[in-house]
């Protein structure tokens, strides 16, 4: 069925995305989940409350995560220059540079695939990936509010 073709396509992207990221952080020294922070750090500095609060951990087990990020040399607590009291979690120019250099292989590879496809099937593919990361996000948010209130 089709529908089953879906979900087993959607398995396998998801288990490539996983198994890509776990190799992205082994090549940095950090686990996928750091490397997975690294980004979002490299959008602007954060605060560790706001970086939790983003990849849904505690401020305890993000704290842990920064201390691994810097000890590897890819970000720097800084102070935050609109309020002194508190630290900002900001990007290295070594972090910015490994981080950009294993994605940019995969942005050139995608490029390419992309070329295959006319416009018309683009605008498809383009509709599938929206729907499909809002469904990960609605389903991430369920999980993480059931283990929250000690649900399985």
């Amino acid at each position: 069925m089709a529908e089953d073709r879906g979900v087993d396509l959607g398995r396998e992207l998801s288990t490539a995305v996983v198994m890509f990221h776990e190799a992205v952080g082994q090549h940095l020294g950090v686990s996928a989940g750091d490397q997975r922070a690294l980004a979002l750090i490299r959008g602007g500095p954060l605060s560790a409350g706001a970086l939790a609060k983003e990849i849904g951990l505690t401020p305890g087990a993000v704290t842990g995560m920064i201390d691994r990020l810097e000890a590897a040399g890819l970000v720097r607590r800084e102070v935050d220059p609109n309020d002194r009291r508190r630290i900002l979690v900001g990007s290295t120019d070594s972090g910015i540079s490994a981080h950009s250099g294993l994605f940019d292989e995969l942005a050139a590879a995608m490029r390419r695939m992309a070329t295959r496809y006319t416009p018309a099937e683009q605008a498809v593919i383009d509709d599938y990936v929206v729907r499909t990361v809002a469904i990960l996000r609605g389903q991430t948010e369920r999980l993480t509010e059931r283990k929250q209130s000690g649900k399985r």
